[in-house]
């Protein structure tokens, strides 16, 4: 974990993490544990009767797994997760606000290859992305 986040995780949540599949990519979520709860919050207050609610969580929450940062930072990814996301000795950890992503040094380089070379006129943006200031 990288010096400027290692602190801030370890005043927060004690070092404490919890990995899972990514949702829609061949990557890892990595959750401080407070931000996993809100997750398994919303997953608890939603339809599980719903088909699709239903695989989101067998897929998110079936394969979270806990983790914690030892005394230099590191931790260790559980080789199922690690398969799963094609991780070896290269990574790249990228911060999304409340969680990050593990991608493997090549597929993280050959998707934003891909976002780079796409066309830069997104066409309509959702409603959501209207109130932001960037």
């Amino acid at each position: 974990m990288p010096a400027r986040y290692r602190d801030r995780l370890l005043e927060s949540c004690g070092g404490q993490l919890v990995a899972t599949t990514a949702l829609g990519d061949r990557c890892l979520w990595i959750y401080p544990l407070a931000a996993w709860e809100e997750v398994e919050a919303q997953f608890r207050d939603a339809p599980n009767m719903n088909p699709v609610v239903k695989r989101f969580s067998r897929l998110l929450i079936g394969s979270a797994t806990e983790i914690e940062l030892d005394g230099n930072g590191r931790f260790v990814v559980p080789p199922l997760l690690r398969e799963y996301a094609g991780l070896d000795k290269k990574v790249m950890l990228v911060g999304q606000l409340n969680k990050f992503e593990l991608w493997s040094e090549d597929a993280w380089q050959s998707i934003t290859a891909a976002y780079l070379e796409q066309e830069q006129d997104v066409g309509e943006l959702p409603a959501e992305l209207h109130t932001l200031s960037l």
